[in-house]
């Protein structure tokens, strides 16, 4: 107990530490699942299995929720984000995009966009990163997700601008390599495509 109050007590200073986060959801996971009422004879271990991933994730989705009202939290909305993917892919798109607002440095764009992309949602991902990216402020990842969604929803021509824009960040020791793999990427589906 704590461990996990001091878990919290580093949340509460700051709800973006993704390490103290992940600790106490693991803490939280596993009391949900040593539920004793979960263990029903009348139920096959398949549904217990079941049953106790739910509560697991719930229990997980109640700290985030906690956490997510603060006004700098955004790694709470990201996990919010990938809780609710695929019950509610408009509002997990919603919590990406608030918790993108929120992150001036660009990290929670960039984990957004990766869940978007995972998820086989490129298109989602393109809105959400030309809604927020800021190309000379935030992490160049964000314009290589941005250039990968563009390749992923068939659009070559708008991974080739989003590659183009990468060119105005500042950090040019960091886009180089980046620019040279994307580059590479794009001329792959080119040729791949047919014309």
């Amino acid at each position: 107990m704590v461990h996990e109050d001091a878990l919290r007590a580093q949340l509460t200073d700051d709800p973006n530490n993704e390490e103290a986060f992940g600790a106490l959801a693991e803490i939280v996971r596993r009391r949900a699942a040593e539920d004793p009422d979960l263990e029903d004879p009348l139920r096959d271990s398949e549904e217990i299995a079941e049953s106790k991933q739910r509560d697991a994730d719930l229990a997980v989705w109640a700290l985030a929720e906690e956490l997510a009202g603060h006004p700098r939290g955004w790694y709470p909305l990201i996990e919010l984000g990938r809780l609710s993917l695929a019950d509610d892919p408009e509002g997990a798109v919603r919590r990406l995009s608030t918790a993108a607002e929120r992150d001036p440095e660009g990290r929670a764009l960039a984990e957004g966009l990766a869940i978007l992309r995972d998820a086989g949602m490129p298109v989602e991902a393109l809105g959400l990163g030309v809604g927020h990216w800021r190309v000379r402020e935030h992490s160049p990842v964000v314009g290589k997700h941005l250039v990968l969604a563009a390749l992923e929803a068939d659009r070559a021509f708008e991974a080739r601008q989003h590659l183009r824009a990468l060119d105005m960040h500042p950090d040019t020791k960091a886009v180089k390599p980046l620019r040279d793999e994307l580059e590479k990427a794009i001329v792959a589906s080119e040729q791949a495509s047919p014309k």
